[in-house]
Formats: structure tokens, sequence, C-alpha cells
């Protein structure tokens, strides 16, 4: 279909039952495509057959930073995405234009790391189609509009989301036959070596993998995954996130510190990973690793070895509807982040403490009920919660009367990770 075709087939239902799955809230849906195909349709006047792909954000339920220690997670895609209208074009171009920002042109073949790039969008794209040209996809031109409601700097994974989006574009595009694991690590790759940004699995298979998931690094070139069915609703809660208002765009040295700190007390400990440690090595040497590595180290590694567990117990209360037990190691989890892993927020900006104040208002106000934790990498951005779904208007008013109007994110789990919309 061209694109006036596209813009009639939505408006006529055509999509319907996919907008319902992904987001169900049908007609928001309709009208943000249509809105996305018109964008299109003035940067691409000259455009043939139109595809849509759409790649959720996620949002991590437990493991806070265990994944790049080759450790465990639980993690759901979410109800907010980042949609993409496509079309091939015959100039051996690749235009990525995404809604705020400049268009990003990469010529194809030319996918070697750029000068300049890291910390770009376009270096995502570049490092991405790299990989996809190694496996052998014969990627050819085509132009793109992007629009994205996954809330920029919340820990809902954004940039994983636009990296798994990437991914099913040329996989759809040019019959890439990548797996969602495949397209998953490939995003990790092009974050990490093109992007500059050290990550683990987590956000990118999340995203690509949809639904409830519990997944395991221990090997991450094959990390083992589970389906868990989940409907938090049923239970009497409501899943939401906060935005703080904090921006992530200078904390990537703090990121980092996490990961090499870890990776202090694991080469001291005679492994590459925090996974592979024996823990009573790291408890019966804490003097030697104090002085080798420095208090904070400890502490944060202190996180991973109790957070690993924690992760394995959650699973287990969600397998047998121990809802409640779930709840608590929520809480158990937030106060470890907070106490030890530390990354509530920056030592360079400790007059910005967005995430702790949160948390301090959410506490007082759940009382003994629900749960509530940081939420993805930290330092900023946003918090999880678990609400008694009874109260979510008062909690709303209140936390939006300290952070703002809509800082309150209802999330509902997706069930499909990246899609093409047919």
């Amino acid at each position: 279909m061209n694109i006036c075709e596209i813009k009639n087939a939505i408006k006529n239902g055509k999509f319907d039952d996919s907008f319902a799955m992904l987001y169900g809230d049908t007609e928001a849906a309709k009208a943000r495509y249509i809105k996305a195909c018109e964008s299109f349709e003035e940067l691409y006047p000259q455009s043939g057959e139109i595809r849509i792909f759409s790649a959720p954000g996620r949002t991590e339920v437990g493991g806070n930073h265990t994944d790049h220690q080759h450790g465990s997670v639980l993690a759901g895609s979410v109800n907010l995405d980042v949609i993409a209208i496509v079309s091939l074009n015959d100039d051996g171009k690749i235009r990525i234009k995404s809604e705020g920002y400049p268009m990003d042109t990469v010529t194809v073949g030319e996918f070697a790391k750029a000068e300049g790039e890291e910390g770009k969008a376009i270096s995502l794209i570049r490092g991405v189609c790299s990989r996809f040209a190694e496996k052998g996809c014969d990627i050819k031109g085509f132009n793109a509009y992007t629009t994205s409601n996954v809330l920029k700097g919340s820990g809902l994974s954004s940039s994983a989301a636009f990296e798994v989006l990437v991914g099913n574009i040329l996989n759809g595009l040019f019959d890439g036959k990548a797996t969602p694991i495949e397209i998953a690590k490939i995003g990790q790759f092009a974050e990490r070596d093109y992007f500059g940004k050290p990550c683990g699995l987590l956000d990118q298979m999340a995203s690509s993998l949809g639904g409830f998931t519990y997944a395991d690094f221990a090997d991450p070139a094959d990390p083992i995954t589970e389906s868990i069915e989940l409907d938090i609703k049923s239970y009497g809660y409501t899943l939401c996130v906060v935005d703080t208002g904090g921006n992530h765009a200078n904390l990537t040295g703090d990121y980092a510190d996490i990961t090499l700190e870890c990776r202090q007390i694991s080469n001291a400990l005679g492994v590459s990973y925090l996974r592979d440690a024996n823990t009573d090595k790291f408890y019966g040497n804490i003097a030697e690793l104090r002085k080798e590595c420095g208090d904070r180290a400890v502490l944060r590694a202190f996180h991973f070895f109790n957070e690993q567990e924690r992760v394995g117990e959650q699973r287990a209360a969600l397998k047998t509807g121990r809802f409640e037990d779930f709840l608590r190691m929520v809480n158990a989890s937030g106060q470890s982040s907070y106490d030890y892993l530390q990354n509530l927020y920056s030592t360079s900006a400790v007059n910005e403490q967005g995430l702790s104040l949160a948390i301090a208002l959410t506490k007082q106000f759940l009382g003994d009920k629900g749960a509530c934790r940081v939420h993805g990498g930290g330092f900023a951005g946003t918090i999880q919660c678990y609400i008694p779904t009874e109260r979510l208007a008062e909690y709303k008013q209140m936390i939006e009367k300290a952070f703002g109007e809509g800082s309150c994110c209802v999330l509902n789990i997706r069930p499909v990770g990246g899609y093409e919309i047919k």
C-alpha cells in the first residue's frame, strides 16, 4: 500500500486488532499513526510501498544492574513504543528522521564506526546495520520517519527500543532472518561499540522479546529466557512509573563506574564477572577488597550478590501467585539500590535528588501496602511503583503535585516485542 492507502486503512480499522493488542486504546493509536504518516508524507512525497514497524520500551521489574555481570533479571515490554513509517528508495541512502531531531543519513555499505558520531542516534543506526551486513543481509536504501512516546531518560529504555526498531526494519525489509534474541544482541553491540555506552543486554532483550520475561545471562551468547504470565491488575495493583524530570545526558560516567567497579571486585576475586565469583571468598576478604578497590565497589558487589538471589525468589513468587511476597522483594531491591548500589543520584549533582524524593513521598503514601524502587539505570529519571488500584487517582494527584502534571505514567505489559504492523 502507498501512503494514502495506508492512512485510509488505519482510519477504516484495518489495524484495529494490532492496535488493541499493543496499546488497548485503539482510537488514540489511530490518531498517532495517521499523524506519523502525514509527517512521513511531508518528508518523502515520492515514496512507494509503505511498511509500519514498532518496538516497545521496557520496565525492569527485578535485577537492578545485574545483567552486565551475567546475572538474572525480570523485565517486561510496555505499551509505550517507538514507531516507524518506512519505504524503500533507490538511491542507496538510509534516512531516518525522528520526531524532534535532525535527519540521520547513512550511505549503504558505509557501516564502519565513524568519527564524531559517538553518543548520537546515527551511531546506533550504523552499528545495527554493520552487524546485519556481517550476517549477510543485503541492505538497501530506505526512508523512515519515527516517533516515540517512550519517556526519554525514564529508565524505559528509549535507546534500546530504537535499536530494536531499526533491527526489525532491516529484518523485515531485507529478510534478515534474525531472531528476537539476535536483534537484542545486535542492539547491545550498537549501543556499546558505536554509541559508547556500557550496557548489559536487559533493555534490548525485554524490548525485542516482549511480554513479561525472566532472563538469565550466565552465558550472554545464549541467554536462558522464560515467559511468565503476570496480570498485575488481578492482584488489585496498578504498575506505574514517575518521571522526576532528571536528565540522563551527562550520566554516562556514572553508569560506567558501576560496571568498572564491579569488574574491579570480580578481577580481585579471580573471575571476569561477579556472577562467577565465590561469595564466601568475597565476604571472607572484605578488608583486602576495601584496600584494593574501595568501599563503594565493595558495596556495589554486595548489592549484586543479594539482588541476584532476590531475582530468583521474585520469579518463584510470581510463578506461585505470591504477589505480596513479590512486592516485599521489590521494596528490598529498591533499598539495596539506595544503600549499596548507590544509583539514586549522581555525586556530581548532589542537589538533584528527584529519585530519592519521589521514593520518600511514595513510601509515606503507601505505608505498608504496595512497593516502589528506582527504575532502570538510575541516577536520574524515574521510579517504579505498584499502587493499590483503588488509590491510584489519589496517588497521581499527590505525586504530580510534586513533579508536575503527567509525571505519573500508568503502564501495561505489552504481549509482543519488535513488531511489523500488517
